[in-house]
């Protein structure tokens, strides 16, 4: 009941507030400098690289920042916005699985799927801010999720610093920002139970440009996920760190890129620790109308149940997606047809017995059209090579 008088409160006045534009984040930033969302995304959340530059300035664009959008108070030392810029998003789906067993589901309205309310914006001059809170995701109140401080080019250099809750993979591919249904599953597999994958983690996250135009990013986090502090109101459940480098370059259509993860965990009741390890490449190739990713990644755990008797050899866990965006007009497509294929390959129930095997494999077509530029309507099929079984998917995407 708490949560639920919580939430009724939190939407009354921000639908009450005369100061809250009600529209989606970049929609927000597009009535700020007057222009189409279509200029940072197609579609829908997609971010194309006008858009994805216009994050890393910290929503800020430079040389055209309007000096209505903020409020004159006297003080050189403070930046306050106008408006605060406030979106809500909201997805729902119907779902059919045909070969699901008599006493499994086989058809589903998840409507809605998600709800969640965004922001973000200036600080200072130099510092923005950035969260999203789930007032419903799968059903449940998920609380905040990506949640950060960002510092843009410290020291007048290409240097960048975000401070808070985000997810690992960002650097990669973004999960958040991706056309279909169905997940990369390779960022979200977790291997035995270490806490470490590649979605939502705290901690630091630095990027630079190089001279040459390479980007280069290291990740400091706890590795145990977002899980609530513990009563000594700690988030992190051993003393260890986990670090990530990434490297990327673009050469004409052809963007290539490295990632490595190493972590050490520990579980405070046994005593005993996992180190992981984790390394692949990926890459972006855009082709006229067609863009395609590709990532794959190896990830060894040499203790992945924290048992005084480890493994006799390191348990491995490869895998990787495939991901292809037709567009037929480019930025000013309507629609669009996206195709995924998945794979995650683990020895973990070989090596380990009773573990639960962790082999995913599965290819799938999804069709998009815009309705408006903040509207989209999808039709999605998936099918699990490893289980197969058929999934089909309808549903919309909005933001307001």
């Amino acid at each position: 009941m708490k949560v639920q008088r919580l939430m009724f409160w939190m939407l009354l006045i921000f639908f009450t507030s005369g100061t809250v534009q009600w529209v989606y984040a970049i929609p927000a930033f597009a009535r700020k400098y007057k222009m189409s969302c279509n200029t940072c995304h197609a579609p829908i959340p997609k971010l194309k690289p006008f858009g994805e530059e216009f994050a890393a300035n910290g929503f800020v664009m430079k040389g055209q920042e309007p000096s209505r959008a903020t409020i004159n108070t006297g003080d050189d030392m403070l930046l306050l916005q106008r408006t605060l810029p406030v979106a809500l998003r909201l997805d729902a789906y119907m779902q059919f699985k045909p070969d699901n067993d008599v006493e499994e589901v086989q058809s589903d309205l998840q409507t809605p799927y998600i709800l969640k309310i965004l922001s973000g914006g200036r600080v200072s001059k130099n510092v923005s801010y950035y969260f999203y809170f789930f007032f419903s995701e799968r059903g449940e109140v998920a609380g905040i999720e990506d949640a950060y401080i960002f510092f843009n080019d410290l020291f007048g250099t290409p240097l960048d610093v975000a401070v808070g809750q985000f997810q690992v993979s960002d650097p990669l591919f973004k999960r958040e920002l991706r056309l279909t249904f169905e997940d990369y599953q390779i960022y979200r597999t977790h291997v035995g139970i270490v806490p470490s994958n590649l979605t939502y983690d705290r901690g630091v996250m630095i990027s630079y440009t190089t001279p040459w135009g390479s980007d280069l990013f290291a990740e400091i986090i706890n590795g145990n996920g977002k899980k609530p502090a513990d009563e000594a109101r700690q988030f992190d459940n051993d003393s260890f760190k986990n670090f990530a480098l990434r490297w990327t370059h673009t050469f004409s259509a052809l963007r290539v890129g490295a990632f490595g993860y190493y972590g050490k965990t520990e579980e405070l009741k046994s005593m005993e620790q996992n180190q992981m390890l984790q390394y692949g490449p990926d890459a972006t190739l855009t082709l006229g109308p067609l863009e395609i990713n590709a990532q794959y990644l190896w990830r060894t755990d040499d203790n992945p149940f924290y048992k005084a008797q480890k493994p006799d050899e390191k348990i491995k866990t490869e895998g990787g997606l495939v991901e292809v965006i037709y567009a037929p007009d480019g930025d000013r497509s309507k629609w669009y047809l996206i195709g995924l294929y998945n794979r995650v390959d683990s020895d973990i129930a070989e090596k380990i017995a009773g573990a639960t095997p962790l082999d995913y494999e599965s290819i799938g077509l999804t069709g998009t059209y815009l309705l408006a530029r903040n509207l989209r309507v999808m039709a999605e099929y998936n099918y699990n090579i490893e289980t197969e079984k058929n999934r089909f998917t309808i549903g919309f995407v909005s933001a307001f």
